[in-house]
């Protein structure tokens, strides 16, 4: 599925936001402008502020307000990614050297603050307090995830309830935020503001369950980062707890030690045991279930291409293979 296809509705919205986020990006301060550039340029999907335009859209709204929101949600996301990769010491991210590997942690930690910090200053802007509440709660929970990951990592009894609780605080909140934004500036009803945080919050459970099961499926080419980056970094995610709870006694000890030490001495043979237990098939039936959860929350919306287009998008999330 293209994803173009699904962004063409939005075409002429999204280059705006592209206009937007590079003018709100410059900082007289060189370095910010070369890291937060280097990300923002990296190649990826705009899958957040595609979310915000077309449920804006999808709303009936004919205002520009959901330009600068769109702008916001991407920058929170490229905050996280900065700071994600420090943490994780990641060096790949969709096929290019990580920001900290260019410039260093400090530089990352830091530039990625400036991002956090550019939206709030964007949110002022904008001049609603529902969508700064909506925002502050979000980044919050998102900061609480984050936590909560490190906490899991390289604990093999890692249940999959916990694992859904981080996807929710670090995924699926800024999708159900960016979705809800597009009601709240068309000034929709409560109902259909709850209709689409609830697509959001489907859809990004789709997208990470399916990103946590392409780790062990896809090329590092396809993907752009390294294949068994989460089992190197000692990261119980679904594939891993499914293949324990389905594995033979000797098959679930070298996964969880793998978990408890991360590496990849035992990648082959964990994957052979991923395949064998159908761990792909039970991850990828899950997010099949959030995506139909997702467009099921659309039903009480007229015919539109926005509409069509988020249909899609939840289609997307489950079928790509990057």
């Amino acid at each position: 599925m293209d994803i173009e296809h699904i962004r063409a509705p939005i075409a002429d919205d999204l280059q705006a936001v592209n206009q937007r986020i590079r003018c709100e990006l410059h900082s007289d301060v060189v370095l910010i402008n070369q890291v937060a550039g280097y990300i923002i340029d990296g190649g990826g999907k705009r899958l957040r502020p595609v979310t915000v335009l077309l449920a804006a859209r999808a709303c009936g709204y004919t205002g520009d307000q959901h330009i600068a929101a769109a702008a916001i949600v991407e920058f929170i996301h490229t905050a996280t990614l900065l700071h994600d990769d420090v943490v994780d010491e990641s060096d790949l991210r969709r096929g290019r050297e990580t920001a900290n590997a260019i410039w260093g942690n400090q530089a990352s930690v830091l530039v990625g603050d400036f991002l956090y910090s550019r939206a709030f200053q964007m949110m002022v802007g904008i001049g609603s307090m529902r969508l700064m509440e909506i925002m502050a709660d979000t980044t919050n929970t998102i900061a609480e995830g984050e936590v909560m990951q490190l906490l899991n990592c390289h604990d093999p009894d890692t249940t999959e309830e916990r694992y859904l609780k981080v996807i929710y605080c670090k995924t699926a909140k800024l999708f159900e935020a960016a979705a809800q934004l597009g009601a709240i500036l068309a000034g929709r009803p409560r109902e259909e503001e709850l209709a689409l945080s609830r697509y959001g919050l489907h859809l990004g459970t789709a997208f990470q369950l399916i990103d946590d099961a392409l780790d062990y499926s896809a090329s590092s080419a396809e993907l752009g980062k390294n294949i068994g980056d989460d089992l190197a970094e000692g990261k119980p995610t679904l594939p891993l707890i499914h293949a324990m709870r389905r594995s033979s006694s000797a098959e679930r000890r070298i996964i969880r030690e793998a978990i408890e030490r991360g590496g990849l001495d035992q990648i082959e043979s964990i994957t052979r045991t991923i395949e064998s237990t159908g761990a792909l098939d039970y991850t990828a039936s899950l997010a099949m279930k959030e995506a139909k959860q997702a467009s099921a929350q659309l039903e009480r919306f007229p015919g539109s291409p926005a509409k069509d287009a988020l249909i899609e998008l939840a289609e997307f999330a489950v079928k790509r293979r990057y």
